[in-house]
Parts: C-alpha cells; structure tokens; sequence
C-alpha cells in the first residue's frame, strides 16, 4: 500500500554550521512567528542501479528511519521546487509497488544499496497570525557513506525550507530574500543523494550522452523536441500505473509526437532505423487509446447525462452507464498496466534512449534548418490538404465520417511537425500550427459524437433486451448525431482560414 504527497523545497548553504546558523524569519511576508521544533535523528539508505539511473533522471528512493515519516520514500521530480513522494511502510526490501512506479527509470535492472545518509535535523516551523504552519525551515548536519565500490565519506550541512500544504509558493521567494542578506545561498545539488554521490567520489548517475551537433540546425531541433518528448514519455510512467486523471492522455499523446516527428523528418534521420521505433511507439499509443477512448466515452456520456431534465431520464440509466463503464474500463487499465509491464516496452525505451545516443543523422540534420523543416510541414500540410479535399466530395454518412477522421490524423500531424520546427522558424510556422490546431478541435469533436453514437446505439439495444426503456439513449443518441452533423457545416469555414495561401507563403520562400 502506497502514499503520496506533493512537497515544496528549497535547499540552501547555511552562512555557519550547527542551529545557530537558522536566520530568523519573524516578519518576512505572512510569518508572524518561529517556533522551535523537536530535533531529529534520521538515517536513510538510498537505493539505486549500478550505474545510477534514478539519480540520472532527478529521481531518489531511499529506506529511511527516524522522524515522523519513517519508510520507503520515492520521489519523482514534478516543476520548479515541487517534487512527489511516494510513500510505502518500512521493510526489508524494495516495496514491489516502488519498483514498479521506477521502471520507466530502471529498464528492470537490479537495485542496490548506493549511499547512507545520517542527519541531525533542527526544526524551526514558521507560523502565520493565527498559528497555522506556512513552511517548515530545517538544518541537517548530515554524514554520507559511499556504499559503492571506491567511495568515500562527505560531511556538510544543510538549510532546507519546505512549505506546508496550501501554502502559496511565492513564499519561497520572500524568504530566499532575506535568506540571501544573510549571506545564505542556494544549493547547487538539487537532493542529497546527488551531492553526496559527487562529495563521496561515487558518480553521477548515467545521462544520455549528447552527440555531436551542428547548433541551430535541423538535427539540433529534431533531436531537441526528442529528447524532451522521450524524457516526458519516462517521467508520465508512474502517473498511468496509478490511473492519475490524464495521464494515459499525456503518454499517448507523447507517443503520437514521437511518432509524428520521426516520420516528418525523415530528411534528418534514416528512416532505416526510426520506422522500427515508430511502430513501436503505435503498439504502445493503440494499448494506452483502449483506456483513453473509455474515458473520453464514460465522460461524455455521464456530461450529457447529468444535464438531461429528470422528466427525460426514463429507467435506471445510471446504473447501466456504470455497469457498462466497469466491464469495459477494467479490461482497458488491465491492458494498459500489461503493456507497461511487458519487455516489449520496456525495449522500446532502450531503443528510444539508443536513438538519442546514437541518432542516425542525414546530410541534411547539418544544413540551414529554414528549408529542410519548412519543407517537412508544408509536406504534411499537403497530406492534409488532400485528406480534407476526399472528404468534402463525399456524401454526409460513414464514408465520410471515416474519411474526416482520417484527416483530424493529418492534422496532428501538421501540428507536431510545426512543433519541432517552431524554434526554427518562429512566428510563420506558430499561426500556421494555430490555424491548424482549430481544424483538428472541430475535427476531435466530430469524431467524438461519432464514436458516441455507436457507444449509445450499444446501450439503448442492451436496455431493450432487458426490458427497461431505452427512450434516454436514444435521446441522447439524436443529440449526439446533431452534434456531428453541426461541426460538419462549421469545418468548411474553419478550413478556409487554415489553408489561406497567405499562412504558407512565409514557408515557401
């Protein structure tokens, strides 16, 4: 069983060693006061792989006892000065839960003992007007023990402000203020495992190793947005293994940018050895749509639902909404959990990481980057166009349907391909991906009414059979089919100012 929390910290250089060195912060900002907390003693053994890798991606996870929180603590880095915290109860090995959410991280490898870290912690807790705690301010005069081969020992201490719950961050601000006239500086080791792995001769941690680059080029920008997408791919891991709302989304939409850029920009890197990884990446995106498109249905659904009149809610509606949404929900997060559990995808990190080591550039990835990522977008502004173009000379009806979800696919793509080369070319290629982005959302919602449709038409039969009213579903089913008839007459104007030859003109020249 497992905990989480979010936490707010700063780390800092005390001007001088021992409790003398916590400043006073009575008066900075909404601290009223600072009241003396019981000391601690706490001793924590961190865990990780031979070659570092959770430290190499800002992650820790140690075993520690004392203090109030005593246990298993993971802690995945999230923005700024806020990281979460996994929790699980004290025990002899690695909770089984832990390693899971670190997979992503640890590719399976074995973890080990890597550093022990024993600290005196001073408490001080800084309190407003009405005594209610803003933030925790503590000193650790803190020893570590390599437990790596060749390692040694460090001593230091250090000034950690965390903020309570709730607090506002801008109070971190104000106190780093008064901190710095006191000649306090901010630590340049983000945790102390990291400081005591570089302070006890023990490494770094493995990183990804940059390639040799032409900067400001095509192969600088592609491999850029990779390196951001792969890195946000590995950190979204736990928050699906957890069924955080959206993160299935994020990841499959990170697998949809990834895939997206490895095909727009062919000219840059062989294809020869991106398109195995491209069809991996569309295994994983199509296990985690199962969960996604359940979502986005359960969702819709339970909306309209809710904002149907009781006088049109005939029979019991809801409780078919939830069966339905049980049976077929389970089996989609099941899947999703098998996928990420599974060695197929845990080499398709291995090889998106290979690809960033070893990126297999073109000729052009060294060029001018104005015409080989120009060329990418308008290339698949083409493919757009020709999509939109069948489908406006269909009929109203399934082959239609298809062929504008066909085209909300192009647009994606459009978008992603402007993504990676708006770093490039700036302003033109940013209102082209806008215009674009519109079709796509008209698009999205013509398709989610379609997909609606059938889920509807599904639950009306299965109400029939068993004898209740399928009057509602069948309302909604018409509401859901005016809906998609509705974006079918707005797209031809939202069309019409995506393929203005003015937005493409600055990126033909």
């Amino acid at each position: 069983m497992t905990q989480s929390k979010q936490e707010t910290e700063r780390k800092y250089e005390p001007a001088t060693r021992g409790a003398g060195g916590l400043p006073d912060l009575t008066g900075v900002g909404p601290i009223a006061s600072v009241t003396e907390a019981a000391s601690e003693k706490l001793d924590a053994v961190y865990h990780d792989t031979e070659d570092l890798r959770l430290v190499a991606t800002s992650a820790t996870l140690r075993r520690r006892t004392g203090g109030a929180d005593a246990g298993w603590h993971l802690k995945l880095p999230l923005t700024g000065d806020t990281r979460e915290e996994v929790r699980a109860p004290l025990s002899d090995e690695v909770p089984q839960a832990l390693r899971e959410l670190a997979l992503s991280r640890t590719r399976g490898a074995h973890l080990r003992p890597v550093v022990r870290i024993r600290s005196t912690r001073a408490v001080r807790h800084l309190r407003d007007a009405e005594g209610r705690v803003l933030a925790e301010l503590s000193l650790d005069d803190v020893r570590a023990d390599s437990l790596l081969p060749g390692g040694g020992r460090a001593e230091w201490s250090e000034l950690e402000v965390e903020l309570a719950d709730g607090t506002d961050a801008g109070l971190l601000d104000r106190v780093e203020k008064k901190l710095r006239k006191k000649g306090v500086v901010r630590s340049d080791s983000p945790s102390k495992l990291s400081r005591a792995l570089r302070d006890t001769g023990s490494g770094t941690g493995r990183e990804v190793p940059r390639p040799a680059e032409v900067a400001a080029s095509p192969g600088s920008y592609v491999l850029g947005y990779l390196r951001e997408q792969v890195g946000r791919l590995v950190a979204l891991d736990p928050a699906v293994r957890r069924d955080l709302p959206d993160a299935v989304h994020q990841m499959r939409v990170t697998c949809r940018r990834l895939r997206s850029c490895l095909r727009s920009y062919r000219s840059v890197l062989d294809r020869r050895t991106t398109d195995p990884v491209r069809a991996e990446l569309k295994w994983l995106a199509g296990e985690l749509g199962v969960a996604r498109d359940q979502e986005v249905l359960r969702e819709r659904i339970g909306t309209a639902l809710d904002e149907l009149p009781d006088d049109l809610v005939l029979g019991p509606v809801a409780a078919r909404l939830r069966v339905w949404d049980v049976s077929r929900g389970g089996d989609a997060l099941t899947r999703t959990r098998e996928a990420l559990d599974s060695p197929r995808y845990l080499l398709l990190l291995d090889a998106l990481e290979g690809l960033l080591r070893e990126p297999p550039l073109r000729a052009r990835a060294s060029g001018k980057p104005a015409r080989t990522m120009a060329a990418a977008v308008l290339k698949e502004y083409g493919r757009l166009a020709g999509r939109m173009e069948h489908a406006f000379a269909l009929e109203s009806g399934p082959a239609r349907a298809t062929a504008l979800h066909e085209a909300r696919k192009e647009a994606k793509k459009v978008r992603y391909a402007a993504e990676v080369a708006r770093p490039a070319l700036g302003k033109p290629v940013a209102r082209l991906g806008k215009r674009v982005k519109k079709v796509q959302k008209v698009l999205g919602e013509h398709q989610d009414a379609v997909v609606a449709q059938e889920a509807l038409r599904a639950l009306g039969v299965a109400a029939h059979a068993a004898g209740e009213s399928a009057f509602t579903w069948g309302l909604l089913h018409g509401r859901e089919r005016a809906g998609a008839q509705a974006r079918q007459r707005e797209l031809p104007e939202v069309w019409g100012a995506a393929s203005d030859p003015a937005l493409r003109a600055p990126l033909e020249h």
